[in-house]
Order: C-alpha cells, then sequence, then structure tokens
C-alpha cells in the first residue's frame, strides 16, 4: 500500500524512501531525497536540492529547500541538508545556500522548530535545539547545541549563538550570544547564566559553578573581553570536569568578531557596567 497520498505530486526523479509518507497536495521536487520513516504532512513544497534523513516528522505546509531570499543569488544548485528526528511544525521556511556563503544551509539532528519558524540561506544549526514560534534566523547565523530561542526571537545576519544559550520571547540580536547566557529584551543583553537548562542536560553543581564564573569574568567584573579570557582559562584547572565547558566558551570568545558580544545591560545603564566587548 502507498504511503504517498494520490494528490501529491513527486517528482519520479526524487529519491524516497519507500516507508517515507506524504500527505495530501504536497509538492516534491527531482533533486530531493528523504530517508526511512519521515513523514511529510499536507500541502508542504520540498524543493531544490534538499537532503532530509531518518524519522523526520515534516508538518502541513511547511516550505523547505526554497530559493535563498538573497538578491546575488542567480539559480547555482545550492543545498539544504536536514539531520535525522527532527519535527518541523506547521509554515516553517528552510531555504537553501547560496554560491557567495557556504554553499548549504544545514539543520542537525533532534531539533524541534515551532510554527513559522524562519532559516534564511547559509544559516548553520546543530542539534537538540528548540526554537519557538516565530524565531526567525537571517542568513549565515550560526547555532550551537542545545540553544532554546523564544518566540518572535530575530537574529541579525552572520551572528553565531554558542552551545546551551537561551533566548527569552522577543529577543532581538545584534551580537554574538555566548554560550551557556541567556539574553532578554530589543536589543538582547545578557541576564544570566542557564543554569535550570544545564542542571536538566546532567550538568553538576562544580560544571554550573564554573560556569557562573565565567559569566561573571565576562558580565559583573567589567572587564573588557581581552581581559577576560584569561580569567576564564585559569577556570580549566588540572583535572577539572569544567575543563571543556570552558574551552568551549575560550573558543567560542576567540571568533568574535565586529559585532561583540551582547552586554549586559545597554548603553544607557553606564552606572551598571557594560560587560566584556569586542
Amino acid at each position: 500500500m502507498s504511503l504517498i497520498h494520490p494528490t501529491a505530486l513527486v517528482d519520479p526523479a526524487a529519491q524516497l524512501h519507500p516507508s517515507v509518507a506524504v500527505g495530501a497536495y504536497s509538492l516534491i521536487g527531482p533533486h530531493v531525497q528523504i530517508a526511512e520513516g519521515s513523514t511529510v504532512g499536507s500541502h508542504c513544497v520540498i524543493e531544490g536540492h534538499t537532503r532530509i534523513g531518518a524519522h523526520n516528522a515534516i508538518h502541513s505546509y511547511a516550505a523547505l529547500g526554497g530559493a535563498p531570499q538573497d538578491k546575488k543569488y542567480a539559480g547555482e544548485p545550492t543545498r539544504l541538508e536536514i539531520g535525522d528526528r527532527n519535527v518541523i511544525r506547521e509554515f516553517c521556511t528552510l531555504h537553501r545556500g547560496t554560491a557567495n556563503g557556504r554553499g548549504v544551509t544545514r539543520v542537525g539532528h533532534d531539533n524541534m522548530l515551532m510554527a513559522y519558524v524562519h532559516l534564511a540561506h547559509d544559516c548553520q544549526v546543530g542539534s537538540h535545539t528548540v526554537f519557538a514560534n516565530n524565531a526567525q534566523l537571517a542568513g549565515h547565523v550560526q547555532v550551537g547545541d542545545w540553544v532554546i530561542l523564544g518566540g518572535f526571537t530575530v537574529v541579525r545576519q552572520f551572528l553565531r549563538l554558542g552551545a546551551h544559550s537561551f533566548t527569552a520571547m522577543c529577543a532581538l540580536l545584534f551580537a554574538d550570544l555566548p554560550p551557556f547566557v541567556v539574553c532578554q529584551g530589543q536589543p538582547a543583553v545578557a541576564r544570566n547564566v542557564n543554569a535550570e537548562g544545564l542542571r536538566r542536560r546532567g550538568f553538576g553543581p562544580a560544571r554550573i559553578a564554573a560556569v557562573r564564573a565565567m559569566y561573571k569574568a565576562l558580565y559583573r567584573d567589567n572587564l573588557t573581553l581581552q581581559a577576560a579570557q584569561p580569567r576564564i582559562a585559569a577556570l580549566a584547572s588540572a583535572g577539572s570536569e569544567a575543563a571543556p565547558d570552558v574551552a568551549l566558551m575560550l573558543e567560542f570568545l576567540a571568533g568574535a568578531g565586529k559585532p561583540g558580544i551582547v552586554r549586559r545591560r545597554a548603553r544607557s545603564d553606564a552606572a551598571d557596567g557594560e560587560g566584556a566587548t569586542a
């Protein structure tokens, strides 16, 4: 018995595993590959050079693999790659990469993209993330593992969000968000560390204490970003279980570019200090 609804239009050249189910009125183009166990809801459009892994749940009206919204795009065969066990809810839009960028928009494994999420061209999303409704990424954004974006979060192009970071609802990011940090506001400012999320992921008291110490060096001691990094590095003492977390933070900070990292307070709150900057 076919798992493809008779009203769906699946190009004969598309490569779908026999176990893939496709709902009514969906359209799947010739360069699409979908692995075993994935489901495509009704009224979806999957086009372009798009590769979708195993056991993904793509809900109704999602539009995947569309041409990038970039005026320089000239029809190059760029790609969208989606890993395994992702949930992509209604009306999500994920666009292909650009020749001037990475050439590929990539989503890892075990992510949940809620309704109306948009991933623009060349975005790179890790694994185990949650994007709440209407979270929007502009082009070339990099998102680490275990990141959670609150509803209506908007991220400017070329920014980075470190692993285990968290944005509150309606956050507007104009600078990089370091690992483990919670931000809020328009523009977004650092508020605290994502301690509850870390506890749920098995971080013990010593690791969380080290994360808090890193946050203190970045945001509470009125240090420049350059001065904060040696203090953070000192937390990775011999045999410390927090050493991988410190290494993750230092690697992220080493890549800070012109926008710098989110500040602790807006510029008008100078009396409280602005925290580390690039």
